[in-house]
């Protein structure tokens, strides 16, 4: 309040956003965190299901798929047949020398049992220890 006539105060009133861009990257921070991320297969595999829970999720994973006739793809890309060989060949060049990959095992729930086993003694053939295999929850 500016009781003297004629005088006036050269105060100037100043909005602090440092609070206010503090709080906005709070919230992007939390939006990150708290974002899942779904992966969407261009191959359509209808996996079976199980009762146990996702344990955790892998980064960047080589995802062998096997559909309903038995065929392979990995990761979204058929291999040329079925022969045990051919398909040790294949996950022998998306490997490398790198046994400490994971593979995560798509296989259809009609895909028949062969395959499955066949799959998994390439992957045991060639060194690879961290095998997941995707299921869906059963409702």
């Amino acid at each position: 309040m500016n009781l003297r006539p004629g005088h006036r105060s050269a105060e100037t009133v100043d909005v602090n956003l440092t609070p206010l861009i503090d709080v906005v990257f709070l919230l992007l921070i939390f939006f990150m965190v708290s974002t899942t991320f779904d992966r969407h297969a261009k191959l359509k595999v209808q996996l079976p299901e199980a009762e146990a829970k996702t344990q955790q999720q892998v980064k960047d994973p080589v995802v062998l798929s096997i559909d309903a006739k038995g065929k392979y793809y990995i990761n979204d890309r058929q291999v040329v047949n079925t022969q045990p060989d051919t398909l040790k060949a294949a996950l022998k060049k998306i490997i490398g020398d790198n046994p400490d990959i994971t593979l995560l095992l798509r296989a259809d729930g009609r895909t028949p049992h062969q395959s499955v086993v066949r799959a998994m003694d390439a992957a045991s053939q060639l060194g690879i220890t961290k095998l997941s295999i995707a299921t869906v929850e059963s409702q």
